[in-house]
């Protein structure tokens, strides 16, 4: 189907057709989402390389991923948020430009990719506290969007995160609830912004009750599931094991699984587990009751909305900074209940 056969259908003008599908401003929402609904439903995409000479724009947006980075970046999560932004690219006729860099190198990719007019704009992923490349960015001029929020960024820019420590403390409090005061917090790496902020709500929910974590309870590392078994595996085996267990990622909750089980122990029962919830398509949280309590949020729906973002300060420049902030959404699953018996609480603060 061609951009005439598509405009005939919907008994709208090319014209009108065209610039409701490159998002002019002028054309109604109820417009643009009908004619968005056929494009999809009839498989109609529009050719990037026509509407590149015809608006000057690369139609094209970026993606830096650090190939020699600590942590694994092309993971589910990774992939869940790649396919949501790719829900929204494909409708708008744009294409998506994932380019690999190590080292120094990622910075000479950005200035690479703002100099030759070869994306239009740029989404930042996994940011680091005080990260670097929105100073860069914004002295490029590029448009971005932050998958995340920078602690220790004074400047505004545009962002969409999940409230990261509010969804923690919420997990915090419901295993205090239950009774539990040794809890472990298996969370990603200490340098990534999101990390810290999990971090701080689950220390914030434990003061508030007055207690304070044992420092080999909190521990921080790349989140798979090897991380997962072996932190838990060695913290069972410790005569101050936790009761329960916070964990940052499904991923690192099957390990944490795994280990419990290993040792004979029934989770949700002997050991409890928290986790956040990706919502990831191919490793899903599911059952009723899940098989995992959780907070959850969609990564996938992040990239849907990170992306909305991005090409809205594409068509509208200097209408940002733009900033959402998304909640997690607390899920009793089967894998936390009471603490079997009520340990004194030797870690109270005085």
């Amino acid at each position: 189907m061609n951009l005439k056969d598509l405009s005939s259908l919907l008994g709208l003008s090319q014209t009108t057709v065209s610039r409701a599908l490159n998002g002019y401003p002028e054309v109604s929402e109820a417009t643009r989402a009908r004619v968005l609904e056929a494009a999809a439903a009839h498989g109609y995409r529009p050719d990037s390389r026509a509407r590149s000479l015809a608006t000057g724009r690369a139609m094209a947006v970026g993606l830096v991923v650090p190939v020699n980075s600590r942590h694994e970046r092309v993971n589910p999560i990774f992939a869940d948020f790649i396919a949501g932004a790719g829900d929204v690219l494909s409708a708008r006729g744009y294409d998506i430009m994932l380019s690999l860099a190590s080292g120094e190198d990622e910075a000479e990719t950005y200035r690479s990719l703002a100099a030759r007019g070869r994306v239009d704009g740029v989404i930042v992923q996994a940011p680091l506290i005080r990260d670097w490349r929105i100073k860069m960015l914004r002295d490029l001029g590029l448009p971005f969007v932050v998958h995340g929020r920078i602690s220790g960024e004074d400047a505004a820019y545009s962002w969409i995160d999940m409230d990261n420590r509010r969804a923690f403390r919420k997990a915090t409090d419901h295993l205090l609830d239950l009774g539990h005061s040794r809890i472990a917090l298996l969370n990603g790496l200490r340098d990534m912004d999101f990390a810290h902020r999990r971090e701080d709500g689950f220390l914030q929910g434990m003061a508030a009750r007055g207690l304070s974590p044992l420092a080999r309870h909190i521990q921080n590392a790349p989140m798979t599931e090897d991380f997962g078994y072996a932190a838990t595996t060695a913290m069972l085996e410790a005569e101050d094991a936790p009761t329960a267990i916070l964990t940052a990622s499904v991923l690192v909750a099957f390990g944490a699984r795994r280990a419990i089980e290993a040792k004979g122990l029934k989770v949700g029962r002997d050991v409890s587990i928290v986790t956040h919830d990706d919502v990831l398509t191919y490793l899903p949280n599911t059952g009723d009751p899940p098989m995992f309590t959780a907070t959850r949020s969609s990564v996938r729906r992040a990239g849907e909305q990170a992306l909305e973002m991005l090409l809205q300060l594409i068509d509208a420049p200097g209408c940002g900074p733009l900033q959402t902030l998304m909640e997690a959404e607390l899920v009793q699953g089967t894998s936390s209940g009471p603490v079997l018996n009520k340990e004194p609480h030797a870690h109270a603060e005085t």
